[in-house]
């Protein structure tokens, strides 16, 4: 538990942490304080917003709406990676939750997901979130297709380590709305296991270190991270094949086991020709001390080489990724 930061060590945490930080107007006096206790705090959740294109995201979370008065966050992460500040103090986005949700993030003792919950808003065992929890509204459809632009991604992790590391919390402290409430869907597109892992990647090292991931780069479409299935012949010639799970393989991966097994193909290959062709000479020679036609008996031996590498070829090309 910690004392909320004030608005001038928020905004100076998420400076030094790297994002970009806008301060709507009027969002240092914006909160609901008057409606209940804004504290001690205990984490941070991560929303989507369930909105378009054309909607003033910024300005809904500000105001709020007929049914929910705002602010609806701490802050509005928009597509562009941008923070945009909406309230100092308590704000309408966590609603009630489950308590035992709450005790393990205080003591960060749960292993890759927080117990699932059991409560939500008006419901006999919730405990109220508004007033321990900041929040992130992010802007997003919410129906798990909408991408998470990675610049987007990459900020929305940024300002939660700011948070979490100017409260001195790891990566526990940061939980989904998911993961709060159980009427709740948010985040939809990524894996809040996943968002962990990458802030405790961030908070590892000093603030504002932190590179964020990258776009992957594309070949002919397809994305170097994509899995890709592979063949039965390569399973079977290589069944440890460094990355090979479920019977497939990331690109990445794939290519560069692929190199390696070319090479080895390759290197059998040259070995073969070589081994042909001593086998040719020497045959010559046993043709010529035994009467035979040395020419017909060489190219006959040449003919079976080359049917035997033909055959190599196919089998090599065959089962491959």
């Amino acid at each position: 538990m910690a004392t909320p930061l004030t608005a001038d060590r928020l905004v100076a945490a998420l400076r030094a942490e790297g994002v970009t930080v806008r301060e709507v107007s009027g969002w240092r006096t914006n909160n609901r304080n008057h409606k209940g206790a804004w504290g001690p705090v205990n984490g941070v959740i991560v929303h989507h917003t369930v909105t378009g294109p054309g909607t003033d995201v910024v300005g809904l979370v500000y105001r709020g709406h007929s049914a929910l008065p705002g602010p609806l966050a701490t802050g509005c992460i928009t597509k562009d990676g941008v923070v945009h500040l909406t309230g100092n103090g308590r704000a309408n986005h966590a609603g009630g939750g489950d308590p035992d949700v709450l005790a393990a993030v205080i003591a960060e003792s749960y292993e890759a997901r927080p117990p699932a919950p059991h409560e939500h808003d008006g419901s006999a065992g919730a405990v109220d979130g508004n007033s321990r929890f900041y929040g992130w509204e992010c802007e997003n459809e919410g129906d798990g297709r909408d991408p998470w632009p990675r610049v987007q991604y990459n900020a929305m992790v940024k300002a939660t380590a700011a948070v979490c590391r100017a409260h001195g919390w790891g990566a526990k402290s940061a939980i989904g709305h998911l993961e709060w409430s159980d009427w709740k869907p948010d985040p939809r597109g990524f894996d809040m296991k996943d968002f962990r892992s990458d802030l405790t990647a961030c908070l590892r090292l000093q603030a504002g270190v932190w590179p964020g991931q990258q776009e992957d780069e594309e070949e002919d479409g397809m994305k170097l991270s994509d899995q890709v299935p592979v063949g039965d012949w390569v399973k079977k010639q290589w069944p440890d094949d460094a990355g090979l799970q479920d019977g497939k393989i990331s690109v990445t991966t794939a290519l560069g086991s692929g190199y390696a097994h070319a090479r080895r193909a390759a290197d059998n290959t040259t070995q073969l020709i070589a081994q042909v062709a001593a086998l040719t000479a020497a045959v010559g020679k046993l043709a010529e001390g035994a009467g035979l036609d040395a020419a017909q008996i060489q190219a006959a031996a040449a003919a079976g080489a080359r049917a035997a590498l033909a055959e190599l070829g196919e089998a090599l090309t065959g089962g491959a990724v």
